[in-house]
């Protein structure tokens, strides 16, 4: 019985912010049941969560193959031409196994695109268009609730583990970088009001989640559309701002971590957060390149020729801060100097967790028009150089961390007892792990352990649990 695909490739394996999702069965008898596939990054993750939700409301069970659900949900990626050709192989291989397929996500904005390799699909929606979905659903196989059980999750219905969960504040993007086309599918920046997002925190902690993950197009920004508009919660009124929504989410009992924040001024508002133990000392901070032209070119919305004082600056503030950024490199015009620019650039960052991709051309991108396209060998030659000087600086590193004590998180323990955790310096899925492979009685997942780190790798580090006493 063939098992609905998750994304291994989508996009290419170079892409940082790779998102896995699985579902579990569980569906009573009768009960009309959908499939979900999900590909992209953890913000289109989220969008596939809330649709399961509502059909969980209303009755439908979640089917983690093709042939046990009456209909199949893919919520497409169109972030590079690469991951658009996944979402078709995945769209194909839905209709081949299962017949009633329901597209949506990024790709959907491009509906003509969809079926004009796959005519068979029943419906086609853009991004965040949930009604759309539901109606498209109903259309394919109507519910059947059943009003003594079919009730709301108080929990939702989630497609991380139960430990964790991605925790959207905004959708879309006021920047018109060259190479990205997000703002073009996912619209300009709509902030969710303060308020909201900490209920829906609240809730998540109160079901069990240790750790939340922040995301959105541009972490930095949230609130601006809005004019920082504040709103009621708890006994206080707080601001729909980055720094005062993450003091809130400081409150929680759960671990904070901000991703896609852009190196904005008031982003050092943020980092005494990170010192005083509100939210974890980790920032994702997409730069992209480090040289002055080909961040032009990439009409980039922040110049990092003050970068490296920032970075200075937050380390100082919190000297326990771990930096992951992502990088495209050969990019339309650069030149061998610009490149070397962004070595010895890295080589005075230093950041802890580093990703990197290899430029390409992505359909109604502004960047495809640009002149001087760099050769496919010198790309691959110049991310060879790239990932060789990111993983030694990752390697030293995680040397340095050998003998300390850190709290890790649990996300997996195996059958032969050894668990895969995470420091507060390692997102889940994109970063590294740290493994305990004795003492791990008792240990579930989830659970947050103090550590003696006795063995570190090019990104991973091995450690030893510490008494309990």
């Amino acid at each position: 019985m063939p098992r609905m695909s998750q994304s291994s490739s989508n996009p290419p394996d170079l892409r940082p912010d790779l998102a896995r999702a699985t579902v579990t069965g569980d569906s009573r008898p009768g009960q009309p049941t959908i499939g979900m596939v999900s590909l992209g990054c953890p913000k289109a993750l989220v969008d596939s969560e809330r649709i399961l939700t509502r059909l969980r409301a209303e009755g439908y069970g979640v089917s983690p193959d093709y042939s046990g659900a009456d209909a199949v949900i893919v919520n497409t990626c169109g972030f590079l031409d690469s991951a658009k050709a996944e979402s078709l192989e995945a769209i194909g291989e839905a209709i081949q196994e299962n017949g009633k397929v329901i597209v949506t996500g990024c790709l959907g904005a491009e509906p003509e695109y969809i079926t004009g390799a796959h005519p068979k699909v029943l419906a086609v929606t853009g991004p965040h268009q949930y009604e759309q979905v539901l109606d498209a659903v109903h259309g394919a196989v109507p519910p059947s609730p059943d009003p003594f059980v079919d009730l709301l999750p108080a929990s939702g219905v989630s497609l991380t583990p139960r430990h964790y969960s991605y925790l959207k504040i905004s959708e879309g993007c006021n920047h018109k970088c060259k190479f990205c086309i997000i703002p073009d599918m996912r619209g300009k920046l709509a902030s969710r009001p303060v308020h909201a997002v900490l209920r829906e925190a609240e809730k998540l902690v109160e079901n069990g989640v240790r750790e939340l993950l922040v995301i959105s197009q541009d972490t930095s920004a949230y609130g601006l559309d809005r004019k920082y508009s504040t709103h009621p919660w708890k006994d206080r009124e707080v601001r729909s701002h980055i720094t005062d929504l993450a003091r809130e989410l400081g409150q929680f009992d759960a671990w904070v971590r901000l991703h896609y924040v852009y190196p904005y001024p008031h982003v050092r508002d943020l980092v005494p957060l990170m010192a005083d133990g509100l939210i974890l000392p980790y920032l994702d901070i997409p730069f992209q390149h480090s040289h002055p032209d080909t961040l032009k070119r990439m009409a980039r919305p922040a110049h990092t020729s003050k970068t490296l004082t920032e970075i200075a600056a937050w380390r100082d503030i919190c000297p326990d801060i771990t930096l992951r950024s992502t990088f495209i490199v050969g990019y339309p015009g650069e030149t061998e100097a610009e490149f070397q620019h962004l070595l010895e650039w890295m080589d005075e960052a230093q950041l802890d967790r580093v990703g990197c991709f290899q430029y390409e051309n992505v359909d109604g991108a502004r960047s495809n028009d640009l002149p001087d396209h760099v050769p496919a060998e010198v790309k691959q030659e110049r991310w060879e150089r790239f990932m060789e000087k990111a993983q030694a600086i990752s390697e030293a590193k995680l040397a340095a961390k050998v003998g300390q004590v850190t709290d890790v998180i649990v996300d997996d323990i195996d059958e032969d007892g050894i668990a895969t955790c995470r420091t507060k310096a390692d997102a889940p899925e994109i970063d590294g792990n740290l493994f305990i492979d004795e003492d791990t009685d008792g240990l579930k997942v989830g659970d947050i352990v103090s550590v003696e780190v006795d063995e570190a790798g090019e990104y991973d580090l091995w450690g030893r649990r510490l008494s309990q006493n």
